[in-house]
């Protein structure tokens, strides 16, 4: 017999979620690699450093790749928000859901950050792509599986099933454009549909994520910048929160509200616009 939903949160699971393996930071110390430090240390690559949190800048044209400073800038950036935005969370998701989704995002991104760094917020652990650098991808798998591993309710399967599908579109290359990106962040959603089963209006994070997807696909198709496209992700991330407002409930635990779920932004629309946006800052500001 197949077996029956698994109501968790403000989503229903519509099947198993395998949990991810134990996310640690590594205690090996890695091989020194030329042009820098040891790796591990502060996201250098061979013959040259990158910057945490930014992009890098690959050919003479002046394309921007995604590469494991990215990557890392990113999530750090993330925990900070769900830090920062945890009461937030709190007050939304104890409207409409249980209460608990913002100390499950806080906890679940802090656990992310402490295992890509040995302490604070120097990055750690970087996992190395077959030319021997790093492969942002990979990263973002870890996260995803600590996230999945951490977090209860729906969120963890959720979110980190997101992030590994994230990375494993991105699969080991040390840096990759934003197209590809676009393609990552279209199996991401694809994943949360196939877990949650929701659709736009709903009233659930795909509500943010599914235009968010678009605003970057469509920026990164007219050959725009990484940034670019990230920041009108961002936008788009919080267009699509903003209107859960006005919307009424059909998954999850808010749906046994009726009427009453209609006022209230969704709590998991609202931490997808803060992912979003920290991808936007960790991208670096217009220009």
């Amino acid at each position: 017999m197949r077996k029956p939903a698994e109501k968790t949160d403000n989503l229903v699971l519509s099947g198993p979620v395998m949990p991810g393996p134990g996310f640690h930071a590594s205690t090996r110390t890695p091989p020194r690699r030329p042009g820098g430090p040891d790796a591990h240390t502060g996201g250098h690559r061979a013959g040259r450093t990158a910057r945490p949190g930014r992009c890098s800048t690959i050919g003479r044209t002046g394309g921007v790749a995604v590469d494991a400073a990215l990557a890392l800038g990113w999530m750090q950036h993330v925990a900070s928000a769900m830090q920062r935005d945890r009461d937030l969370l709190t007050r939304l998701d104890s409207a409409i859901g249980d209460g608990d989704h913002g100390a499950n995002m806080a906890r679940g991104f802090t656990a992310v950050q402490t295992g890509l760094a040995r302490s604070g917020l120097v990055p750690s652990a970087l996992v190395a792509a077959p030319d021997g650098t790093d492969a942002p991808g990979e990263i973002l798998v870890r996260a995803g599986n600590c996230l999945v591993s951490v977090v209860g309710g729906a969120s963890g399967p959720l979110f980190g099933g997101a992030f590994r599908a994230l990375g494993a579109a991105l699969g080991s290359s040390s840096e990759v454009d934003a197209r590809r990106f676009s393609a990552g962040l279209a199996a991401a959603l694809a994943k949360i549909q196939q877990l949650g089963a929701a659709v736009p209006g709903d009233k659930t994070m795909i509500d943010a994520y599914a235009p968010a997807v678009d605003a970057f696909r469509a920026a990164a198709e007219s050959g725009a910048a990484f940034a670019t496209a990230a920041h009108a992700a961002a936008e788009a991330a919080e267009a699509g929160m903003r209107e859960t407002v006005p919307l009424q409930a059909r998954k999850g635990r808010a749906a046994y509200l009726g009427l009453r779920s209609i006022g209230h932004q969704d709590p998991g629309a609202t931490s997808t616009a803060a992912i979003f946006r920290s991808l936007a800052e960790a991208s670096g500001p217009l220009r």
